[in-house]
Order: structure tokens, then sequence, then C-alpha cells
């Protein structure tokens, strides 16, 4: 069992900037591909960014690109997204996953089978 805590969402201004953490807890937390997603009212939820267990393989939505990086720290058992240059767009309801499937396409947002609860992030214009 893997669980998921986000943290660090909020309110900013576009072109400003916002670091979410997730913290794990449970089940070895260096074991797994971790990734970020988001659900905007009214839309599915989409990927934003994905990372490997070592952290060496990561990959984007082309909507982020050059504005967000995924990071992780396998020693305290986290997964950060910093998020720069921020719109209006990017808000959304942000979640932390993970991925315990062996062989899951993580890195195009498959595969993912433990969640967090969510945090809301909202950009004004």
């Amino acid at each position: 069992q893997v669980e998921l805590v986000e943290s660090g969402g909020g309110l900013e201004q576009a072109g400003g900037s916002l670091r979410l953490s997730c913290a794990a807890s449970g089940r070895t937390f260096s074991n797994y591909a971790k990734g970020w997603f988001r659900q905007a009212p009214g839309k599915e939820r989409e990927f934003v960014a994905g990372i490997s267990r070592s952290g060496v393989y990561i990959a984007y939505a082309d909507s982020v690109k050059g504005r967000f990086t995924i990071s992780r720290d396998n020693a305290k058992n986290t997964v950060d997204l910093q998020m720069n240059s921020l719109k209006p767009e990017d808000t959304a309801v942000y979640y932390c996953a993970a991925s315990t499937i062996s062989g899951s396409n993580y890195l195009r947002g498959d595969g993912y089978d433990y969640w967090g609860q969510g945090i809301q992030v909202t950009v004004s214009s």
C-alpha cells in the first residue's frame, strides 16, 4: 500500500511560480515511478509529468514543457513539481500518483494505480 499526500498548492498570479510536493508512505517509495496529473473543472484528468524510479527518465505534457519540472528525492520519499511561468489555464486540482505496475507506460500517463487526494492550484490573470 502506498499513501500519497500533496502539499504546496494555492493561489498565484499569472507568470508566478508554485512548488507542489508529494510525500509518500507505506511501501518502498523508491521502487515506483511517480507522476503528476491535473483536472480542471469540466475536463478530464490529464497527465502532466512522470519520472522513473531512479529519476533518470522524465516526460512532460506538451502544455507544460519548459515551464514545469518534476523531481524526486527517494531518501525523503518525496516527489515535487516546480511550476514556473504559470498561466490561468494551469488552474486545476493537481494529483500525485504512483505506478506499481511492472511494465506500465508511466511516461505516457498510463499504469498509475495509487493516487493522492489532490490539491487546488488557481492561477489568476
